[in-house]
C-alpha cells in the first residue's frame, strides 16, 4: 500500500522549525516550574508558524479560568526558553497582569543587560497592572543603563514617588531610552522635579503621566526647565533671523554697487581695440566641485515631543492657589510658542478654567503665525464652546489636497 502523504517536516534552521522548537521548550519549562502556559504566547507562536514568520513581540498574560487548582502563568519559563534557544529576534516584551516574584525580576534584569555572551536586544518593555515594590524598581533601574531599551511602560504599577526615585537613579545620562510611560502610578507633586531632572539628563522625548496626582506644583516643576530651555532657543532663533535679514540687506546694497562698477569697467574695456577683458558677474557664485554642505546636527537639550498630563488634578482643588495654575499655564504657553519639537500635549481632565484656555489659544495662534510645526492638544471641554472650537481648529491640519479637488470641481 502506498504511504499516506502527511504534513512535511520543517527543515532544520527554518523559521517554522525554530518556532516549533521554541514552543516545545517553553511548554517543558512551564511543566518543570509548575506554571501554566500563557495563552497569548502560544497563540502568537502558532500564528507565526502558520504564516512562516519569526516572532518579534512576546505578550505574556494570565489564564482566565474559574478553576482554583490551575497554576498561574510565570515569567521565568519564558525567559529560560529565550536563553536556552538563544532567540535574539525579540524586540518587544509585554507582561500584562502577571504576578512577578523577585526571582522573575532578577532574571528579567539579567536578560536585559547586554554584558552576557548572547545579547537579547529587547527595545520595548511593558509591565502593566502589577504593583512594583521599591526593590523591583531599583533592580530595573540598575539594569536600564546596560540595556537596549528605547521604550519603558510601567502603567498601573502603583510605584509612587519613592519608586520613581529608585527607577530614575539608574537613568542618569541614558541616551537610549526615548519613551517613558508612568500612567496611574500614584505619582504626587514630589515626582515633578525628579522627572524634570530625568528629562534634562536623558534623551526621553515622549513622557506619558496620565492619571497621577502631580497637581500644579509637580506639573510646574516638570515644565520649568524644559520651557526655559525652549524659550532660550526661541530667542536665539529670532536673533539669528534678524541678523540674517540685516546682513542680507547689506549684501544686496553692496552687490548693486559692485554691478554698477563692473558695468563701468566693461564699457571702458570695450572701447579699446583688440583688448578683450572678461569680467565675472558678482551676482553669480562659482560652484566648487567636491565640496558638500555639512548637515547640522540638532542641539542636545531637554526636548519633548509628546507630553501627556491628563487627569493630574491641575486645578483649584486640594488647597491649590490660582497663582499656581497661572504659573503652570505660563510655562505651558511658553513651551507651545517656542518648541519646534513639541507635537502632542494632553491636559484633559484638569479643570484649568476659561481664562487659562484663552491663553493656550493665543499661544497656538502665535505658533501658527510663526509657521511652526503643527501641535495636537487635548484640553478639558469644561470651557466655553467657542474657545474649545477655536482650539480644535488651530490644532487641525488643513488638507490641501481636498482644497485642490474642490477648486477643480468648481
Amino acid at each position: 500500500m502506498p504511504k499516506l502523504k502527511g504534513k512535511p517536516k520543517p527543515k532544520a534552521n527554518s523559521d517554522t522549525y525554530i518556532l516549533e522548537k521554541f514552543l516545545q521548550t517553553y511548554e517543558k519549562h512551564c511543566t518543570a516550574s509548575q506554571s501554566c502556559v500563557s495563552p497569548t504566547i502560544k497563540q502568537g507562536l502558532r500564528k507565526c508558524i502558520a504564516n512562516d514568520m519569526l516572532i518579534t513581540k512576546f505578550v505574556l498574560t494570565n489564564v482566565e479560568t474559574l478553576s482554583r487548582n490551575l497554576h498561574p502563568v510565570s515569567l521565568t519559563p519564558l525567559l529560560r526558553t529565550i536563553r536556552d534557544e538563544r532567540y535574539r529576534l525579540g524586540n518587544e516584551l509585554c507582561i500584562w497582569g502577571i504576578k512577578l516574584s523577585p526571582q522573575d525580576i532578577a532574571n528579567l534584569a539579567i536578560l536585559l543587560e547586554l554584558d552576557g555572551r548572547t545579547i537579547y536586544p529587547f527595545s520595548k518593555l511593558e509591565i502593566m497592572h502589577h504593583v512594583l515594590d521599591l526593590w523591583t524598581t531599583e533592580r530595573l533601574g540598575m539594569a536600564l543603563p546596560y540595556s537596549n531599551l528605547s521604550s519603558l511602560v510601567l502603567d498601573y504599577s502603583k510605584c509612587g514617588d519613592n519608586g520613581v526615585n529608585r527607577l530614575t537613579s539608574g537613568l542618569d545620562g541614558n541616551r537610549k531610552l526615548l519613551i517613558l510611560s508612568l500612567c496611574y502610578c500614584d505619582l504626587g507633586p514630589k515626582s515633578g522635579s525628579m522627572l524634570a531632572t530625568l528629562v534634562i539628563q536623558t534623551a526621553i522625548c515622549d513622557l506619558f503621566l496620565n492619571g497621577n496626582h502631580l497637581q500644579c506644583l509637580g506639573a510646574t516643576e516638570l515644565l520649568r526647565p524644559i520651557a526655559e530651555y525652549a524659550e532660550n532657543i526661541g530667542q536665539e532663533k529670532k536673533g539669528n533671523a534678524l541678523f540674517n535679514n540685516d546682513t542680507a540687506h547689506h549684501l544686496l546694497e553692496a552687490n548693486k554697487d559692485a554691478v554698477i562698477h563692473s558695468k563701468a569697467v566693461s564699457l571702458k574695456a570695450t572701447s579699446k581695440k583688440n583688448n578683450f577683458i572678461t569680467l565675472e558677474n558678482p551676482e553669480k557664485k562659482k560652484k566648487r566641485k567636491g565640496l558638500k554642505k555639512k548637515s547640522k546636527k540638532p542641539d542636545s537639550g531637554p526636548w519633548l515631543a509628546k507630553l501627556h498630563l491628563a487627569d493630574n488634578a491641575i486645578d483649584g482643588r486640594f488647597n491649590q492657589r490660582e497663582q499656581n495654575i497661572w504659573e503652570f499655564i505660563q510655562l505651558l504657553t511658553c513651551l507651545i510658542r517656542n518648541s519646534d519639537h513639541l507635537a502632542e500635549v494632553d491636559i484633559n481632565g484638569n479643570a484649568i478654567g476659561e481664562q487659562c484656555a484663552v491663553k493656550i489659544l493665543e499661544a497656538l495662534k502665535d505658533r501658527k503665525k510663526d509657521e511652526m510645526p503643527n501641535l495636537n492638544i487635548k484640553i478639558t471641554p469644561q470651557i466655553s464652546s467657542m474657545t474649545f472650537r477655536e482650539i480644535f481648529k488651530s490644532c487641525s491640519k488643513i488638507n490641501t489636497a481636498i482644497k485642490r479637488k474642490k477648486k477643480k470641481a468648481k
